[in-house]
């Protein structure tokens, strides 16, 4: 596995080894300790999740006040724009975000470590979107930051509106969000 950088260096975006032929591929998608020889990052994961979402679907930007999670993300099927946008008030990219494409096809993985708020947005006609958590979902804490803050100024990479949930239509703005410490 290979880590690549970012624009905030507590966020990891990795590239697997994937071996093929014509048959297929196999890769490891993650390995514990691999990832604490690379990178220092050892962390636990309590919690698998699983999401498809059609074309110009934006999911987030999402994070918990309580219980927050670290996420490992990553596509099997589809390709989407990922996002982490830093709530940490006593971190140097405090109100930073961050992104890369993941697909299917190029099988990286997105480190989302806890203190972010994280979303993504489906650039296919449809993704499969995996991503396992350092803490359990607890929706009595969950936060919700507009897509689109002028503030955080994310580039998101689609033409015309998302599509969005009742609850996404409602996010804040980053100025009245909660952040961390």
């Amino acid at each position: 596995m290979e880590v690549l950088e970012t624009t905030i260096p507590d966020v990891k975006l990795f590239r697997p080894k994937v071996f093929g032929d014509e048959r297929g591929f196999f890769m490891e998608s993650y390995n514990r300790n691999t990832l604490k020889i690379l990178c220092g990052l050892d962390v636990e994961f309590v919690q698998d999740n699983h999401s498809r979402s059609t074309k110009n679907v934006l999911r987030g930007l999402h994070y918990q006040t309580e219980q927050a999670q670290g996420k490992l993300v990553r596509v099997i099927s589809g390709v989407v724009f990922d996002v982490a946008v830093d709530l940490r008030q006593s971190s140097a990219t405090f109100g930073q975000w961050s992104g890369s494409v993941l697909s299917g096809q190029n099988h990286h993985q997105y480190y989302v470590p806890p203190g972010f708020a994280h979303g993504f947005v489906v650039l296919s006609e449809s993704a499969d979107f995996l991503y396992k958590t350092t803490d359990y979902y607890a929706p009595e804490y969950e936060q919700c930051i507009r897509w689109d803050d002028p503030d955080i100024g994310i580039e998101w990479p689609f033409e015309g509106e998302p599509s969005l949930s009742e609850k996404d239509q409602a996010g804040v703005s980053f100025r009245e969000a909660v952040y961390y410490d």
